[in-house]
């Protein structure tokens, strides 16, 4: 078994005794064993094998017990026994947007709801409204959860689990005999959150042991194709790989063909041609017949008058318009955060104290870091109430001591949005915090105009400095609220308020066409990675990626800038907000497309707010 197999066995384990009733510290216990393995930098077998499954976030003695029964007989005895007492279609119900390991047990036991179809069933046929806090509108969105389910991308690889896996191939492939390149391709390559396959491009003069090195790969269950020019195979994990080999002096052209998007390629071959030139994943090809051949993609955009263009830009949405007009962005780098303004330790759900998660934030090279536990009503997490965010200070106090004083630790919070759109802290507990992040767990179904009006309350609070993650979406199971984002990104431009993007790869939320109209509109933005271990910390990269995708610079982020002038700002936006929300807001225009890039017009870049407030004139 890999590592997701066994991510997925331990969190349907949770789940299945979340729906029996069992005790929680029970229920988390494997719910974070099932997180430490999906996260896991390493094949687990080889821990195994060395002895040092204790050494994984969250297992214990009792957990690894059951790791090392699953690795060596491939079936666990406890998790068969509870799969005969709960029927597999009732934690397939979990799939649904909304409906919890508690909620399938009543559709369960009181109803004897085993499955989808039939929960479809009696949600359209009126039969769950007389449970527990079940109504016409509950059923109604029942029915909205199952039609979601249905519509999601099949096929689609998170970009998380695709990077680790793709590094390994490039490895791999980068000492193969001959080998003078190796770069990924395609959507992994502009760094989409879902992408198909993994592609990947080679220069090497001999096609033959590159390919045989490829289909060779550990972990390839299956060879799809194997050819001169191209090779597929599919891995154990499920996802499946293609690499081309292309002779060196050819991999410019080839590199950069395979990794644009259709659109961005067109404007690309529509500039060669107004040169005289035909332009494929081969060469440029004069009028006379003559081939121009590009090693690098720097020669490929040079050709046709442009600056080099990073490949998450690549997407049609106006860079070849920038670059023609020399305002290309200066795209923000992954060695610009200095600052993690989101995690969380065993004071709620994290898996480490204080202390383990500064040290780890600062050998990262982070000068600063937030420690922002759960608020008290997401139970789940055991949120902290107010007496016990008062005692976390002490032991950030004593951590700071420990650390030293070129490492700067906030206290702050992450406090539930209540579905009312109160917050769970009272105004002036949040005001005695460094930071406030503001997120929304629950109730994201509610109709536009609530989810909406509940978001903008928290935006107006001048306590609240970051909203995070946004729309609440988890990829590729849940989709985001259904917020009117025009008003969203209004209001917080108007007060000042980041807008997180959250690294965490299964959320990269804000998304990238999002990102973009926060800046046009104003809006700072804030890039954590809502770390939880001390792992998590490299979710980093996924974050810069996406506010790369939506044309972010470091300016524009405000845990980029030095300490000093973070902590100033975290200082003077609250009353800069409270005055801002005496004023009238402004008129706004029609709701943002959150799958469709903002203003996208072919050939033309979009045009900037002329109203767009730098984030800080302490920068």
């Amino acid at each position: 078994m890999n590592n997701q197999q066994l991510a997925e066995t331990f969190s349907t384990l949770g789940d299945i005794l979340e729906i029996q009733g069992e005790v929680i510290y029970k229920i988390l216990a494997y719910r974070r064993a099932a997180q430490s393995l999906g996260d896991l930098g390493r094949d687990v077998n080889d821990l195994w094998r060395e002895g040092k499954l204790r050494e994984i976030p969250g297992v214990g003695e009792a957990i690894a017990e059951k790791i090392d029964e699953l690795l060596r007989t491939g079936q666990l005895e406890f998790y068969e026994k509870l799969k005969k007492q709960v029927p597999a279609g009732v934690v397939e119900l979990l799939k649904v947007d909304g409906i919890g390991p508690k909620k399938a047990a009543v559709f369960w036991k009181k109803v004897g709801i085993t499955s989808l179809a039939e929960l479809e069933a009696a949600a359209r046929g009126g039969q769950l409204r007389g449970l527990p806090g079940m109504g016409a509108k509950s059923e109604e969105k029942i029915i909205a959860g199952i039609e979601a389910l249905a519509r999601k991308p099949t096929g689609r690889t998170p970009l998380g689990k695709a990077i680790p896996l793709a590094r390994e191939i490039l490895a791999a492939m980068r000492v193969a005999p001959g080998v003078q390149a190796a770069e990924v391709a395609g959507s992994l390559r502009r760094m989409n959150a879902t992408i198909g396959d993994v592609d990947l491009l080679v220069a090497a003069r001999d096609s033959e042991p590159v390919m045989k090195a490829f289909v060779g790969l550990p972990g390839v269950v299956r060879v799809l194709g194997q050819g001169a020019v191209k090779s597929s195979v599919e891995f154990a994990n499920g996802v499946k790989a293609q690499v081309w080999v292309h002779p060196p002096a050819r991999f410019g052209t080839a590199l950069q063909y395979a990794t644009g998007s259709k659109d961005h390629n067109v404007r690309l071959r529509e500039l060669a041609l107004d040169k005289g030139l035909s332009l494929s994943d081969q060469a440029f090809v004069r009028q006379d017949g003559k081939e121009i051949l590009c090693a690098t993609e720097d020669e490929v955009y040079e050709r046709v008058g442009l600056p080099f263009i990073p490949p998450e830009l690549r997407e049609d949405w106006g860079e070849i318009q920038a670059a023609r007009e020399g305002r290309l962005p200066k795209l923000i780098e992954p060695g610009d955060l200095r600052a993690e303004l989101h995690s969380h330790t065993t004071w709620s759900d994290g898996q480490n104290s204080v202390l383990e998660m500064a040290r780890a934030a600062k050998a990262r090279g982070l000068k600063c870091l937030a420690i922002t536990d759960h608020s008290q009503s997401l139970g789940v997490t055991g949120g902290l109430t107010p007496e016990r965010l008062r005692a976390q200070r002490a032991e950030i106090d004593k951590a700071q001591k420990s650390i030293g004083a070129d490492f700067r630790i906030l206290q702050g919070t992450e406090v539930e949005i209540r579905a009312d759109g109160t917050l769970d802290y009272s105004d002036d507990v949040l005001a005695s915090l460094d930071i406030v992040i503001a997120s929304v767990h629950t109730s994201l179904r509610q109709p536009r105009d609530r989810v909406t009006a509940r978001m903008l309350s928290a935006i107006r609070n001048p306590n609240v400095d970051v909203i995070g993650h946004p729309t609440g979406r988890l990829i590729p199971d849940r989709e985001g609220a259904d917020l009117d984002m025009e008003a969203v990104l209004a209001a917080a431009a108007e007060t000042h308020t980041a807008l997180e993007i959250n690294a965490n790869p299964a959320r990269l939320d804000l998304e990238d066409a999002l990102v973009r109209r926060a800046l046009e509109v104003g809006c700072a933005l804030s890039i954590n990675t809502d770390a939880h271990a001390p792992d998590h910390f490299d979710f980093a990269e996924f974050g810069v990626a996406t506010a790369r995708r939506g044309w972010a610079t470091a300016s524009s982020v405000i845990n980029a800038w030095d300490v000093s002038s973070l902590e100033g700002w975290l200082k003077d936006r609250r009353a800069s907000a409270a005055i801002a929300i005496q004023s009238p807001a402004p008129k706004r225009g029609k709701a943002v497309a959150s799958k469709k890039a903002p203003a996208k017009k072919k050939g033309k870049p979009v045009k900037k707010s002329a109203s767009r407030r730098k984030p800080s004139k302490r920068k």
